[in-house]
């Protein structure tokens, strides 16, 4: 019943959800691209063969394909006639899959949770196992899949206390959502209690740790005669704000501007989360009285930052180790607004001390871990980032000393590859 009202009301949704797409294909074309797989009326990637045993892997975005190329890697490996399916819901996520996998994998973007959507694109793929990357719960996915006997296991799972709270008020849906979930692998003992406790069988709740942590590092290192060699190179303090969100720059740009009353020759590498908000993080940055440089305007080995830019804006795709690699600190965004903070393992794998803000949410038990290990610091505003990305400057063997204790961190806790890759096999022999 419960899950009949709420296929009801998404069908009902369908229209917003489109005037949606448009709306944001004004700034990002991609979005009015392939509309017939998200309703699963487009066929099968040129070259899938139904034949084969498919594993399906769904994630959402961008970092939910990044913590999943490890575990993609370990499938192709163990699993080498067995087909993979990745779905995203955004067209960055799609690119990642590209950039990151090729055509080793297979592509599309996922359908609504619409029943009759759902019915053919599973009918379609006919896969042997879902895996569901972290936070994404679709209840007629789910119950499509638990009803024609595929395998279905939530992969580095997390979930907050908010989520929580907000699941619990819809009870009646979710209690029997997860009941059908045949594994959960949870990030941290909290998480496992929260599902728990939601409704999911305390024999499905295993607790993996995060798949996060297996970081996969580039060992080529910056490429030789690139701008970010440069940077290294250039005896100034590297500042890095990562993923950064809308309305979360500004307070940025504040901070910053208090460094360099300290330290003039400071530079920002400011890294905007979601490329249809480039142009504006640049205008933003203009209007606040800075020198400004695009990414892309640095593309020619030739190019490289004068000494009187402060500011490089990162509007490029797939380049955040190397923006990682040549900054003395990072701050990684998400956390002084209230989105929850972006992934911290990769500039910690990296041996770069850590900063974020308040808001935590998606990494609470990750940031937690960092900064009782001291590889992380957390400020509550502009103001606190402002002195504490101060004081770092001035102290490079602190910097040494968080970077080393991130780096370490990180390298001792990646047992949760082995316990996913486990759980597969158990699931599908």
């Amino acid at each position: 019943m419960y899950r009949f009202v709420y296929s009801l009301l998404f069908y009902l949704a369908v229209p917003f959800i489109l005037f949606k797409l448009l709306w944001r294909s004004l700034k990002a074309p991609a979005y009015r691209r392939r509309w017939a797989e998200r309703f699963a009326l487009a066929s099968m990637p040129e070259g899938f063969d139904t034949s084969k045993q498919t594993i399906w892997i769904h994630a959402v975005s961008v970092g939910e394909t990044v913590a999943s190329v490890p575990l993609v890697r370990q499938l192709r490996q163990a699993y080498p006639s067995t087909q993979i399916m990745i779905t995203t819901m955004t067209p960055t996520g799609s690119d990642r899959v590209a950039a990151l996998f090729g055509d080793s994998v297979y592509h599309q973007y996922i359908p609504y949770d619409l029943p009759a959507a759902i019915g053919r694109f599973i009918d379609a793929l006919r896969p042997v196992m879902l895996i569901l990357m972290e936070t994404e719960l679709w209840p007629n996915i789910i119950h499509h899949c638990h009803r024609q006997g595929v395998r279905i296991v939530l992969g580095n799972a997390r979930l907050s206390a908010r989520s929580a709270s907000a699941y619990r008020k819809i009870s009646r849906l979710s209690k029997p959502m997860l009941s059908e979930i045949d594994c959960i692998a949870a990030q941290s003992q909290a998480d496992a209690r929260r599902f728990i406790e939601l409704g999911a069988s305390p024999e499905a709740v295993e607790v993996t740790g995060s798949l996060k942590f297996n970081v996969e590092i580039d060992a080529s290192g910056l490429p030789p005669g690139s701008i970010f060699e440069s940077l290294k190179e250039s005896g100034r303090t590297v500042l890095i704000a990562a993923s950064t969100r809308d309305s979360e720059e500004g307070k940025v740009l504040a901070a910053f501007a208090q460094c360099l009353q300290s330290d003039a020759s400071m530079l920002l590498l400011l890294v905007p989360r979601h490329p249809e908000r480039f142009d504006n993080v640049v205008n933003l940055c203009q209007q606040k009285g800075f020198t400004v440089v695009r990414r892309s305007q640095l593309k020619s080995i030739q190019a490289s930052v004068q000494d009187t830019t402060q500011i490089v804006v990162g509007d490029s795709m797939g380049e955040m180790q190397s923006y990682y690699r040549c900054a003395d600190i990072a701050f990684v965004g998400g956390s002084l607004v209230d989105t929850g903070c972006q992934n911290v393992l990769e500039p910690a794998a990296l041996g770069i001390p850590v900063v974020v803000g308040p808001s935590q949410y998606n990494f609470a038990s990750i940031c937690s871990q960092l900064e009782e290990a001291g590889a992380l610091r957390t400020v509550a505003d502009e103001t606190e980032l402002a002195r504490l990305l101060t004081e770092l400057n001035s102290n490079k063997a602190e910097q040494e000393r968080m970077g080393a204790a991130g780096k370490q961190l990180v390298q001792a806790n990646q047992d949760a590859l082995p316990a996913m890759m486990k759980i597969v096999r158990r699931a599908i022999g």
